[in-house]
């Protein structure tokens, strides 16, 4: 992957540029006692922070960085409820009952973000009309019938859509129908992250940046986690670092792997052409392993983004291989220019799925958002919180496993960027 910006830093993205302002932390110095030690603040941290607060108990987050300095700050900001792969008949089959709840989870979880904006008066550029996966061959129809169908018969606002009613609402004919889920949408994830951050700071939670985490270790009844300056006891610990994770807790890093995302923003588009594109301002991404994705910013700019097999040169390479698709899909713009490009890693896990982690008793983690993040980390991080506030493990719809870090992961985590190779060999034949 390219070289990542330090901690001191945001990357110079969109979301950056246009967010509000973070509340304001410190660096953590001397002994904290808290209920709940939270480490990372993104989605899942900060979710997890702001429902313990409210439910009661002491939280505090240590975050590396600065609020939302990883995938949570990073991403394209499409909120979308549900999984990359997995669909619901698969997760109920696999995980009975539990399975049933964990799909219900997922198919409240983007209303949950939005729920969660409205409430807080939160400043994210929200927009919540629905998203689109449109099927990007003929043959993938039958893969857009069968989602209506199985999220349909669970309570999902879902429809299928024929060719002519997705040019309609896509903005060309690029694709072949497909099918939208209304309760999704887009918004501006730093700007998610901040609110979330400033929200459970006024319930009560200490948010502590700069803060790196480098030690957990148990002290008798209690965990402690150290910090360069500092240490918070806590009686439970919540491990929110996905794609960032590394061996503070042995194994962790090596259960996923970081595959680098390429995001960027054209310059505002004129009124003409931008009605024509996306004219009701959905979020869309369609049935590719190399995803073609869209969606606009509040000022008129078109976010899109891809993969590459080989980071070198990367900006270059990416502005030239995004631009070339968007020309073909969206002729009527052209070859865009692009006023922003940057990049971070998606966690992605081996079997696509996400993972849920006792660690210890008193320590648990998810790891696994593969390309979900936005929705499925935020109502993940509420249900870490409730457990972290004594719900029963039965009680709560998350499908709980052990730690499998993945074999050979050095040379797994090495050819795993040539797999875009293979997805876009598969996109031309299915």
């Amino acid at each position: 992957m390219p070289d990542d910006v330090p901690l001191t830093g945001l990357p110079p993205s969109l979301w950056a540029a246009t967010a509000p302002p973070p509340p304001e932390t410190t660096v953590l110095g001397g002994e904290t006692r808290a209920d709940l030690c939270i480490v990372g603040a993104g989605f899942t941290g900060l979710s997890a922070a702001l429902h313990a607060a409210e439910g009661g108990a002491s939280a505090v987050v240590l975050e590396a960085g600065a609020i939302g300095w990883g995938a949570s700050g990073r991403n394209n900001g499409q909120v979308i409820p549900t999984l990359s792969r997995m669909d619901p008949d698969e997760i109920a089959r696999r995980f009975g009952d539990t399975g049933e709840a964990f799909v219900a989870l997922i198919r409240d979880s983007a209303a949950l973000v939005f729920d969660l904006i409205r409430t807080h008066g939160i400043a994210a550029e929200a927009v919540q009309n629905g998203w689109l996966q449109p099927a990007h061959r003929p043959s993938r129809m039958a893969l857009a019938e069968a989602r209506v169908r199985q999220w349909g018969s669970r309570g999902a606002p879902v429809e299928l859509l024929d060719r002519a009613a997705m040019a309609k609402l896509a903005g060309t004919d690029h694709w072949y129908g497909g099918w939208i889920n209304r309760t999704g949408g887009h918004i501006n994830p730093l700007g998610f992250a901040r609110g979330l951050a400033a929200a459970a700071l006024r319930a009560g939670a200490r948010v502590f940046t700069q803060s790196p985490a480098t030690a957990l270790t148990r002290e008798g009844p209690a965990w402690v986690v150290r910090t360069p300056r500092g240490r918070v006891v806590a009686d439970r610990v919540i491990l929110a670092t996905n794609a960032y994770s590394d061996d503070l807790w042995p194994g962790l890093g090596r259960e996923i792997i970081p595959i680098a995302s390429y995001q960027m923003a054209t310059v505002p588009l004129s009124d003409n052409v931008r009605r024509t594109i996306l004219p009701e301002g959905h979020a869309l991404s369609d049935t590719r392993g190399d995803l073609y994705f869209y969606r606009f910013d509040a000022d008129g700019r078109l976010v899109t983004g891809g993969g590459l097999a080989i980071g070198r040169n990367w900006r270059e390479r990416i502005v030239a291989r995004i631009g070339r698709r968007v020309a073909t899909v969206y002729p009527q713009l052209g070859v865009p220019q692009f006023e922003y490009v940057w990049w971070g890693p998606v966690g992605i896990t081996a079997d696509r799925a996400p993972h849920v982690h006792e660690l210890a008793p008193g320590v648990t983690t998810w790891i696994g958002c593969n390309g979900r993040g936005v929705a499925l980390a935020t109502a993940i991080g509420r249900e870490l919180a409730r457990q972290a506030l004594g719900t029963p493990w039965a009680a709560l719809p998350l499908l709980r496993e052990p730690l499998k870090p993945i074999p050979a992961y050095g040379f797994a985590r090495a050819l795993a960027p040539l797999a875009v190779l293979e997805r876009r060999w598969r996109d031309r034949r299915d």
